[in-house]
């Protein structure tokens, strides 16, 4: 994409970026609110229904970081229109899903088309954008759609599960995804990828592709077995990249500090954080007694102000502050609120709501400043497998939170025989809380580590700096 489009070009193609990865990210919290309806229809078995959530899982999470590096050598604007088109007809037929069967697999597609549309926005985006004020202030933008639209899924999909029906979580998507592919045709410029000839490690994108598919699913379905062969093929990985004349993630990405410490960063904060949400639809609904759409419509406070911060100010801070700061500020609130939550009790305005509030307000200004972090100093030809890969560590770091809390809230509510069933519900997610802000807590000690202080200019993010940072322990420039 040139670096001098029109300015009221660059927003429009923005826009039409965002509106398509929050629709990719809703995808993963709408169908949630529509399960037990559709079990109902379709005659899913308990273990069959998590299939419906895990095979979107396994395919997005396995085939981000490959997609993004076809974007570097294909064109990712190519990349982004095949995923988005991908991803509507997979809604459709999911949509349209009068058997099991059919809709698992409609789900491991549109998981296809997310992961080949998602994985190159990024990098688009800082392509874009060079400017790193203007770069800020977009990334902006991009984190609210990443960050919020989990919360505004569970209140779509609840809204649309009770107005009208389940079909209906798949079909909203037709009409997003055909007016973003006619506005992307238009308002995005084509780019020029390298070109296949520079090379795609086929070997090292299957052995990503298995390690990454068998980790989600492994950690979601509690298979350790499959854990254990994901560790080994991510090992095998690492050694083919090594060794690779032109390796699918150039290791040398990893010698950039930034992009290291952002990496490690999201996984923690994620794992925080959307353990948290899975949590607390757990806590509204089996101790404070809500309904699914008010469930959805509690977490409605968190968006807002993730909007309020991300849109309004974050961009700001982190000009003049620095990423860094802004981003370990926005963690220390997020770990505020999560340890009032490990004291919750009584009616959500009183217990629940101010914790949120101050979640939404640190994550507003810590999203956007860690999505800066991690493409800073990346080479532009880069940009797309950097894309992809901190999309991968936010969905490694999902699977990863979610596993562990939801275990952590069932192994503690067992153990409280003595309680009444409610009481010992809230127990044992009291304690899942207190594990969340265990994990923020790493990220905030790992970021003030690992992430050294840089120059305020280029902390907001500049593409191809000449001399990046290099993670060597104990250097800080």
């Amino acid at each position: 994409m040139a670096e001098n489009h029109p300015t009221r070009s660059r927003g429009l193609a923005l826009a039409v970026l965002c509106a398509a990865s929050l629709m990719v990210v809703l995808d993963s919290s709408i169908v949630a609110v529509a399960l037990p309806a559709i079990q109902a229809d379709l005659g899913f078995t308990a273990a069959g229904l998590s299939w419906v959530f895990t095979a979107y899982l396994v395919a997005f999470g396995g085939l981000l970081l490959i997609s993004g590096r076809l974007g570097d050598l294909i064109g990712r604007r190519r990349v982004f229109l095949g995923g988005l088109s991908l991803f509507t007809l997979a809604s459709l037929v999911a949509g349209l899903a009068a058997d099991a069967g059919v809709l698992v697999v409609a789900r491991f597609a549109q998981g296809v088309g997310g992961a080949l549309a998602s994985a190159v926005v990024l990098g688009m985006i800082v392509t874009m954008y060079p400017e790193p004020r203007a770069r800020a202030k977009a990334i902006g933008v991009y984190s609210f759609t990443q960050a919020a639209g989990a919360s505004i899924g569970l209140i779509a999909g609840g809204a649309l599960t009770q107005a009208l029906n389940w079909h209906w979580t798949f079909y909203v998507n037709l009409p997003i995804g055909v007016a973003a592919l006619l506005l992307a045709v238009r308002v995005v410029s084509p780019d020029r990828g390298t070109g296949l000839r520079a090379g795609l490690d086929v070997l090292g994108a299957v052995l990503v592709t298995a390690a990454v598919m068998l980790g989600v699913y492994g950690i979601s379905a509690s298979s350790w077995g499959a854990v254990a062969a994901a560790v080994v093929l991510l090992v095998a990985f690492a050694v083919r990249q090594a060794k690779a004349r032109t390796p699918l993630l150039p290791l040398r990405l990893f010698r950039i500090r930034a992009v290291t410490g952002a990496n490690v960063v999201m996984v923690l904060m994620v794992a925080g954080m959307l353990g948290f949400q899975f949590v607390t639809a757990l806590y509204l609904q089996q101790v404070l007694g809500l309904d699914a759409l008010r469930t959805g419509v509690a977490f409605l406070p968190v968006p807002l102000v993730i909007a309020v911060a991300s849109l309004g100010f974050a961009d700001r801070l982190a000009t003049r502050f620095g990423p860094r700061a802004v981003l370990l500020s926005g963690l220390g609130l997020v770990v505020a609120g999560l340890l009032l939550l490990t004291r919750v009790s009584g009616s959500y305005f009183a217990g629940v709501l101010p914790p949120l509030l101050l979640m939404g307000l640190g994550a507003g200004v810590a999203i956007p400043a860690l999505m800066g972090l991690a493409m800073a100093d990346v080479p532009a030809a880069d940009a797309g497998v950097a894309s992809g890969l901190i999309n991968t560590t936010q969905q490694v770091g999902a699977a990863i939170g979610t596993a562990v809390l939801a275990a952590v809230a069932a192994s503690r509510t067992e153990s409280s025989s003595g309680l009444d069933h409610r009481e010992a519900l809230a127990a044992g997610f009291r304690l899942a809380y207190g594990v969340s802000a265990g994990f923020l807590i790493a990220a905030v000690v790992l970021g003030g580590v690992v992430l050294a202080r840089r120059a305020r200019a280029a902390d907001a993010g500049s593409v191809a700096v000449t001399e990046p940072e290099v993670c060597t322990a104990g250097q800080a420039k």
